[in-house]
């Protein structure tokens, strides 16, 4: 007899065990859903009014559209301004070389008070509204507020908005440019501050700080170093926060008010919040443009019921102000690619909130979407829809099943994708084509990145102070 329950016991756990597999080998969507709300699927902006990088045939990522192009096009900008970063020193004392902006008298921050609870929370959402394949989140600068719709970048350190008396040139963005003799609590940083030698380009000018940031298809923004009062809440704020008050921003940032930096560095918004709200903070992308994620500053308690996969946060000296995991394999419907790690961990894997698309190894893209291929032999295939070669016509399906696709990294942690996150729709005009959201990375890019679309509907969770990051799956 007891020998008969040990069977049954193995068998039940046996059954379990397969029955959680099965959990993840496939994700669906029913085309109700989908063609209700196709349009907030739809991962687009405004077609550009003319291509600012020029990026050959032959690399495989010439635009052929506006939609998909912009794709691209932004992130072999971003990829251009992260090297371009990468390369400049953040300890490089500050040159005094004069800047053309005027100086504004030299006052010193207040010092920020203790935090009154541990973290906040601001809603998040795509900026297709405002014409950026990022996304936003409105905070207030100055005393009063005034609010203001900026990018959240992990891969940037300085945030800067744009300010009067626009010296060189402002663009034409959503809210009124932040004009500082209005704030009762403006100041400038001196060049003598320690924060002047970690500022991008930083330049001296009347004994006044002054920065410069420059972005890869041209656009820059400069002007003077300063501090301010960052409203994240109507009732939580960080005092002597520093940030870029631009007073010349050239290209395109669409309509946004300007930017607010998260990566590792010492000007970063996670790095200065770090003594009043600890050194922590997460983000979850909404998978949808109609809906709202959030972000938050301090220890978070992520909304999923399912227990958050933690991997370590792996420094590059290279690149220090950015999070670099050790991805080593991906499983694609509970298959494992057949690569060798050391594909992904000789070059790393960069998670970055402002790269759109996810950039494999060719190899082990080649690998995913021949297996994606196989499983998906029912649909009937599409036109590609560049740069995605990879798509489907489900006009007249009921329902849309994919495989489910993990990323696994070194340490035994899973990242599992969303169904957006693996099968996008990038033409409105088309609602029912979906196609393989990933492509091979270029041979220009010297490592892997995971963008925000694969992102999405996952909160990700930075302990930065325990060095590593975290995945909570189906969190907005």
């Amino acid at each position: 007899m007891a020998s008969q329950l040990v069977v049954r016991l193995l068998v039940l756990c046996l059954l379990c065990g397969a029955s959680a597999a099965a959990k993840r080998r496939y994700l669906s969507v029913s085309m109700d859903e989908l063609l209700s709300s196709s349009k907030a699927h739809v991962w687009t902006k405004k077609p550009a009014s003319g291509n600012k990088l020029t990026v050959s045939a032959s690399s495989g990522l010439a635009p052929k559209n506006g939609a998909s192009g912009s794709f691209v096009r932004h992130d072999m900008n971003r990829l251009s301004t992260l090297l371009r970063r990468s390369s400049v020193s953040s300890a490089a004392p500050p040159s005094a070389d004069p800047f053309p902006i005027p100086g504004i008298p030299i006052s010193y921050p207040p010092v920020a008070p203790p935090a009154e609870a541990p973290s906040v929370t601001i809603p998040d959402s795509t900026g297709t509204s405002l014409d950026t394949l990022e996304f936003v989140v409105t905070v207030g600068f100055g005393t009063p507020a005034q609010t203001y719709t900026v990018i959240f970048d992990t891969g940037s350190d300085v945030s800067w908005i744009q300010c009067l008396p626009c010296s060189g040139h402002c663009y034409k963005q959503h809210d009124p440019i932040f004009d500082p003799t209005k704030s009762a609590t403006y100041s400038v940083v001196p060049c003598g501050h320690p924060q002047c030698a970690a500022a991008d380009g930083s330049k001296c000018s009347n004994g006044t700080c002054l920065y410069k940031v420059e972005y890869g298809d041209g656009s820059s923004s400069a002007g003077v170093l300063s501090h301010e009062t960052l409203s994240l809440t109507s009732t939580r704020a960080l005092p002597g926060f520093a940030f870029g008050c631009g007073q010349t921003n050239l290209g395109d940032f669409g309509d946004v008010d300007g930017l607010i930096g998260l990566g590792r560095g010492q000007l970063s918004l996670s790095s200065q919040a770090a003594a009043s709200f600890g050194g922590t903070f997460s983000y979850c992308l909404p998978s949808d443009n109609t809906t709202h994620g959030y972000l938050t500053i301090g220890p978070t308690t992520p909304a999923s019921n399912d227990d958050v996969q933690y991997t370590a946060m792996v420094q590059k000296q290279d690149y220090p102000s950015f999070y670099f995991v050790e991805l080593v394999s991906i499983d694609i419907g509970g298959y494992i690619l057949p690569v060798p790690p050391t594909l992904f961990t000789d070059d790393g894997t960069f998670l970055d909130s402002g790269t759109i698309l996810t950039y494999l190894p060719p190899e082990a893209y080649t690998a995913l979407r021949d297996r994606f291929k196989f499983t998906m032999t029912q649909y009937k295939p599409a036109p590609a829809y560049d740069p995605f070669d990879t798509c489907y016509d489900f006009t007249g399906q009921s329902a849309i099943f994919i495989p489910a696709v993990s990323f696994k990294f070194s340490d035994g942690s899973v990242f599992d994708l969303s169904f957006f996150g693996i099968l996008i729709f990038p033409d409105d005009t088309a609602p029912a084509i979906g196609c393989l959201g990933f492509v091979a990375r270029p041979s220009a890019m010297p490592f892997t990145i995971v963008g925000n679309m694969q992102q999405r509907n996952t909160e990700v969770i930075y302990d930065v102070a325990a060095e590593k990051i975290g995945f909570a799956s189906a969190s907005c």
